[in-house]
């Protein structure tokens, strides 16, 4: 017997309707929710491109392509959600803050969770190649008031845009990654080198996209940093270089105005002496600003 919601035939006007409808005995309405959702954008798509034959198969290939090259070590489907802007969009809806709070982003592929916990104001770079750099702020909630015990997760990638666990054997294990914790003044500082741009992974399909789209596969250069603390919203999120030249055409759309910090270069060798690094350096200075967790 064919229930009532099985009824229709399929036609060009009414397609997405029909197709939809086949799925009312869902057993989980998110599901069902979605894949309308999905389907109706879809279906709208197709019917405002046409697409011939040849062009829907080459769609297609073109994602077939994209699953045969993920493997454990490489996700190529993030990839392409990231140079289509959608994993920023997705970041964004799930980490709306209160005004005043620092904006967060993409986490990245490179964090390595057991990074080592260093005393303040340790060097993260272990093999002492590029320019010195010495890094410092406050954590900070909404009011003002300093954030004692956060946890701040840094990690960056070197003068030539390579992470550690890009050169293996090459780099140090741990080179440019650190966990620290504030005191009572909730001050943070550690000394690094300056970090380059670099591309995303463009040898796969979605790298022949970016091509065929006229883009580059750059990023600007950035640190990455998760900021944790008791009782407040955990931050993952970048600092950028506004000098890059990348800094305006992010690959991965990364980069948000409240997120630049300025890479000053301080040629002054009492300063660098304070710092405990070689001059010339360069000196940069963030705050990051935490929302209280909802009760």
């Amino acid at each position: 017997m064919i229930d009532e919601h099985e009824h229709g035939y399929f036609t060009e006007p009414n397609s997405a309707e029909v197709v939809v409808a086949r799925n009312k005995n869902a057993k989980d309405q998110r599901l069902a929710q979605v894949m309308e959702v999905i389907t109706r954008k879809l279906h709208e798509a197709v019917k405002e491109i046409e697409p011939t034959q040849e062009e829907w198969f080459s769609a297609i290939m073109f994602l077939t392509r994209t699953g045969q090259i993920c493997n454990e070590w490489r996700q190529e489907y993030i990839l392409l959600s990231d140079i289509l802007g959608v994993s920023m969009l997705v970041d964004a809806i799930n980490n709306r803050k209160p005004s005043g709070a620092s904006e967060s982003t993409v986490l990245g592929p490179f964090h390595v969770a057991d990074a080592p916990e260093l005393p303040m104001g340790s060097n993260i770079c272990l093999d002492q190649k590029g320019e010195p750099m010495f890094v410092h702020g406050r954590i900070l909630d909404t009011e003002g008031n300093p954030i004692a015990g956060a946890k701040i997760d840094v990690w960056q990638a070197n003068d030539e845009g390579f992470y550690d666990v890009q050169q293996k054997g090459i780099q140090p294990d741990f080179n440019l990654r650190g966990v620290f914790r504030t005191g009572a003044d909730g001050r943070y500082w550690f000394r690094g080198a300056k970090p380059k741009y670099y591309p995303i992974p463009d040898d796969g399909p979605v790298g022949k996209l970016l091509g065929a789209l006229g883009r580059h596969p750059y990023r600007p250069a950035h640190l990455h940093y998760i900021v944790e603390a008791e009782g407040f919203d955990a931050l993952t999120t970048h600092i950028f270089d506004p000098d890059d030249p990348y800094i305006h055409t992010d690959a991965v759309f990364g980069v948000k105005q409240s997120l630049l910090a300025q890479f000053r270069k301080v040629e002054d060798a009492e300063a660098a002496a304070k710092a405990d690094v070689a001059a010339p350096f360069y000196d940069v200075e963030f705050d990051f600003v935490l929302s209280r967790k909802k009760k």
